[in-house]
């Protein structure tokens, strides 16, 4: 292996890639919750207006729970793959980056969810962009296997992509229901 494919010299490179990622997970995590809008209540409401207008926001709280959960199990597992490494390699960078794409991307499919709840589109692009972060998750945890970290699980990331494909097949049968296929990862998960 090239000095250009691995740095030997310290941890800094790999420091930084891997507080560059947190950093993403944080702001993702965050960018969440913004898009909870605190309902504008007039001066004078009733306790029965105000908790209606309350209670108005629980599809954009589902939609805030289960993005949190799900954005904290890819950090989880990001978490595991890179505290195998003891040096930076190049060939981390672009799957990596790829894999925070798909992350950053999160907040806007949870919105487009939290705000049409049951519906098609926003359900399927939701459930496609599940099956993405999982399939970039997959490949990034192949590279850093190859470059030197964990190889116990070669089939580690098998159960987030069979649980989206589950959630994609649900959306075409019953769009509200179809969140409910993140339930089935325990089912995918390889020992």
């Amino acid at each position: 292996m090239s000095g250009k494919d691995e740095d030997t010299s310290g941890d800094l490179a790999l420091d930084r890639l891997v507080f560059f990622s947190d950093a993403v997970f944080a702001i993702a995590v965050t960018l969440l919750v913004l898009d909870i809008h605190v309902p504008n209540l007039p001066h004078v409401v009733s306790i029965e207006d105000s908790w209606r207008a309350f209670f108005d926001l629980t599809p954009s709280f589902f939609a805030f729970a289960l993005s949190f959960l799900v954005i904290g199990r890819f950090w989880m597992g990001h978490h595991e793959r890179f505290r195998s490494l003891r040096h930076f390699h190049a060939r981390l960078m672009w799957p990596n980056m790829l894999y925070l794409l798909a992350i950053a991307f999160m907040p806007f499919a949870t919105a487009f969810l939290g705000r049409n709840l049951g519906h098609f589109v926003p359900e399927l692009i939701y459930n496609l962009s599940m099956l993405v972060l999982a399939l970039v998750a997959f490949r990034l945890a192949w590279v850093v296997r190859s470059v030197g970290g964990d190889a116990s699980r070669p089939y580690d990331g098998i159960d987030l992509i069979l649980a989206a494909l589950v959630c994609i097949a649900l959306t075409f049968w019953q769009p509200l229901l179809s969140q409910w296929g993140m339930m089935t990862i325990p089912l995918w998960t390889w020992a």
